[in-house]
């Protein structure tokens, strides 16, 4: 495998430090589990890599992605069995796997469903993918504890009927350093790191994977060969490990019913990750001029680009037996500003309502506090019986959003402020960090990068600070850029302290860097 080059990819590629042994520095035998998977499993993922990139230049080009002709997984009847502990899907919990103390407080919050996350909300930082794979390995044991100082107790996850789902890094990240002068899949070094340390006999049910940022159908049988090999190591049945998988990209929405068939093995359900859809949409559309999305905040849940996916995704699980699973409501409580926290609440419910009435089986939510509300959203157990009634068995998926929120100065200007506070963030080890009300994570940060890129691409004129029309260009960025990263250092926010203080100019650098290059994948 040929060595790597530090193209603006892997210049933000997690590397294991460079003195790494990995026969003294990782478990015991582990290179030994690990290489042969390596030299079958990486080979295909870059070649997947490579398709990707090739679809994303046809859309540019004018062949954006549709729906495949008729085939097995679309006209034959197959039905996927849920298994009776993960009938209940109503609210997956999901937060950093990083952040011990987090990931106790959700899996002792009562949720049915709780999402160990290694990917999007987790810095891609060696030392804190090494923690998160350790933190998830005592949860699986029940030993993960944190030490509650307000109550002076130690407080550990406590055993319950919760469905406990791990999320590895995604396809398109490579891990570099681990086997000197090569990459290797991440997903493979996340997902092997942990089988090899847990024993599936005292889990209280199957290993569960989320398997995120999916691009095609094809790339199914990546998945269900890796599961099936891990299976085979430990001896066990080749449909052992169980998983649901996120639609987080546009053309995977135009396959879901071929993904789905092609894990029908393993796959439980589909989850509408909406907010890295909305990133792909642009990026897919970014050439498009009527294609311009409003600022991020004004776009409402239910625009009709999300609410004809949101309606087509149960009908697809539901036909064939699987949980279709809503998004994260971004607007997180609070426990000190009465006000917030109210709408928040109010959000949080309208929002859940909407994917119920979609028939939705249940969705994403990232506080302990707004578990109660989100599961009352939806009926108990699920909703997989019923089927919504579309007029179209391929409904449009890129409704142009004509008439929708605002486009301004003042939101290109916010864009800029939240990716200089985010990449500040991942500077300082956060992969997700609460900005006004707000949880922001690679997701989020990605849609505010790709909504700068297109409007300065198109030229998109808004009224400027004076009243008068400004057009958005390279030159006006760069000074917004300037200037918010001037108020942020003059009056930092709370999340900023002495020491990440020092890091913004730095986060400033990066995150225009990554606009102007036209780097969109998510990093």
């Amino acid at each position: 495998m040929a060595s790597h080059t530090k193209n603006i990819t892997s210049q933000y590629m997690n590397y294991a430090p460079a003195d790494l042994n990995p026969e003294k520095d990782l478990p015991k035998g582990f290179i030994d589990f690990l290489l042969p998977l390596h030299k079958k499993f990486t080979p295909q993922q870059q070649k997947l890599i490579a398709k990707r990139a090739e679809v994303l230049r046809a859309s540019h080009r004018g062949q954006p992605p549709d729906y495949l002709p008729s085939s097995e997984a679309t006209t034959s009847d197959w039905r996927i069995e849920v298994p009776d502990w993960c009938a209940d899907q109503r609210n997956q919990m999901t937060g950093p796997a990083d952040d011990g103390e987090l990931t106790v407080k959700l899996l002792n919050s009562g949720s049915p469903a709780v999402m160990i996350d290694l990917e999007d909300s987790t810095a891609n930082i060696w030392e804190h993918i090494l923690l998160a794979v350790k933190n998830t390995i005592a949860a699986y044991k029940y030993e993960l504890s944190y030490d509650d100082k307000k109550r002076n107790k130690k407080v550990a996850v406590q055993r319950s009927k919760t469905v406990t789902w791990v999320r590895p890094r995604g396809l398109h990240i490579s891990q570099g350093g681990v086997i000197k002068d090569e990459i290797m899949s991440a997903s493979l070094f996340d997902l092997a790191l942990l089988w090899y340390q847990i024993d599936p006999a005292r889990l209280p049910h199957n290993f569960c994977v989320y398997i995120p940022k999916s691009e095609s159908a094809e790339e199914a049988f990546w998945w269900r060969d890796l599961f099936q090999a891990f299976a085979k190591h430990k001896g066990l049945p080749n449909n052992y490990i169980k998983c649901m998988a996120l639609v987080e990209s546009h053309p995977l929405a135009y396959q879901m019913e071929e993904f789905l068939f092609n894990l029908r093995d393993h796959c439980l359900g589909l989850n509408l990750g909406r907010w890295d859809y909305m990133a792909s949409l642009i990026d897919f559309m970014l050439d498009d001029p009527n294609w311009i999305l409003p600022d991020r905040n004004t776009i409402p849940h239910d625009v009709a680009f999300f609410q004809n996916f949101r309606t087509l995704m149960p009908e697809i699980c539901h036909k064939h037996g699987a949980h279709a699973i809503g998004g994260m409501t971004a607007l997180f409580p609070s426990r000190t500003d009465k006000e917030l926290n109210a709408r928040a609440m109010k959000v949080l419910e309208q929002d859940k309502k909407n994917e119920a009435d979609c028939l939705m089986d249940g969705a994403w939510t990232g506080h302990p506090d707004q578990n109660e509300i989100a599961v009352a959203q939806f009926p108990f157990p699920n909703q997989i019986a019923k089927r919504p009634k579309l007029p179209n068995s391929h409904p449009d998926l890129r409704p142009i959003p004509k008439g929708v929120g605002a486009i301004s100065l003042a939101g290109t200007r916010a864009a800029v402020r939240t990716v200089i506070r985010y990449r500040n963030g991942v500077l300082n080890g956060k992969g997700a960090s609460l900005l006004d009300g707000y949880m922001e994570d690679l997701a989020t940060d990605r849609i505010y990068r790709l909504m700068i890129a297109q409007r300065v691409r198109h030229k998109v004129k808004v009224a400027g600070d004076d009243g008068k029309p400004i057009e958005h260009s390279s030159a006006l960025i760069t000074r917004l850029f300037d200037e918010e990263l001037a108020k942020l250092q003059t009056n930092p926010p709370a999340e900023i302290d002495s020491k990440s203080a020092n890091t913004l100019p730095e986060a400033r650098r990066i995150a225009e860097q990554l606009i102007v290059q036209g780097h969109h994948t998510p990093i």
